[in-house]
């Protein structure tokens, strides 16, 4: 790779229209600081290009396709008695050519992430830009989009003198100053809030809170949102963890303290287990049900007794 400054993004989506306002792009940048044992990216964890194997995509039983056996290297890959075919992960991911990837015209085995420059991917972006509604514009998540401050200053740099509207999905766990530099170039940010006990949420995410909500309060206390700038704090509800009203009355209280109205609450969902799986990892939270309407309420209740204006999911 050559000295030019690259980001690794692990995904791309057009046309996004939950992601901040209009219709958008959505740019997803590797790397995060946060160990949620919910992630529903877990292949953006690690700033890392990361192999992944879909067993559904697999089409060996029906065609006896080879091609991964016929290219590996490892004795990675092996077929059952029931003539399906399994990869050992802890094998491949220490594996540095992932030959089986070209091999596979079905992509069952993939890498996840791809090296760009700025000029490279501002075009997927500025293809878009024709498609956008009124406000629409590009939104940076992760992973923790933080995690590369220094290609995500160039990709905002960039954006903005194409006049393109710009937000970001953020855990806001990062150094204040560069929290507040990268604010500085956002129009409309989004900030993800577990919870608020500092211990609790170390249990979940592997940080504490901390340096969250000094983030938070700090960009409160700028002029930000003077200047144009919206906030919308964010909180997954994941039963046992955060969905006690005692939880959401913190948060409000937390919220009016700081001069902050609105607050985007989102039902669990399980739809990063499948990533889980391809990975070779464990999924903690299979067993779990998405969050009941009952339970939304509830919630959304107690914000809105507080003054605080909750939306439900993609409600904003």
């Amino acid at each position: 790779m050559s000295d030019e400054l690259k980001g690794l993004v692990f995904d791309i989506q057009s046309f996004s229209v939950h992601d901040g306002p209009g219709s958008r792009t959505l740019v997803f940048l590797s790397g995060c600081p946060l160990r949620c044992e919910w992630c529903s990216n877990p292949e953006g964890l690690e700033k890392k290009q990361r192999f992944l194997f879909s067993s559904l995509k697999c089409r060996h039983e029906k065609t006896r396709c080879n091609g991964c056996l016929r290219v590996c290297k490892h004795n990675a890959i092996s077929i059952d008695e029931d003539n399906k075919v399994h990869f050992n992960l802890d094998i491949c991911h220490k594996c540095e050519t992932h030959d089986c990837v070209d091999a596979c015209i079905y992509e069952a085995p993939r890498m996840s992430g791809k090296w760009y420059t700025v000029d490279e991917l501002m075009k997927p972006i500025l293809r878009d830009s024709q498609f956008w509604s009124n406000g629409g514009g590009v939104t940076f998540s992760g992973g923790e989009a933080l995690f590369q401050k220094d290609f995500l200053l160039a990709m905002l740099k960039e954006c903005k003198k194409h006049h393109v509207h710009r937000a970001i999905e953020t855990t806001a766990f990062a150094k204040t100053e560069d929290f507040l530099e990268v604010f500085s170039l956002i129009n409309y940010g989004m900030i993800d809030i577990k919870h608020m006990d500092p211990v609790k949420h170390k249990e979940k995410t592997g940080v504490s809170n901390e340096l969250i909500h000094k983030n938070i309060s700090a960009l409160a206390a700028s002029d930000w949102t003077k200047n144009g700038g919206r906030l919308v704090l964010r909180m997954p509800i994941i039963q046992d963890f955060n969905d006690s009203v005692e939880n959401a009355l913190r948060t409000a209280e937390f919220m009016n303290k700081n001069g902050l109205f609105e607050i985007n609450i989102l039902s669990f969902h399980r739809l990063g287990e499948s990533k889980w799986t391809q990975l070779g990892k464990e999924y903690k939270y299979k067993s779990y049900e998405p969050t009941s309407a009952e339970k939304m309420s509830e919630l959304q209740d107690i914000y809105l007794d507080q003054g605080i204006a909750c939306y439900i999911n993609e409600e904003l």
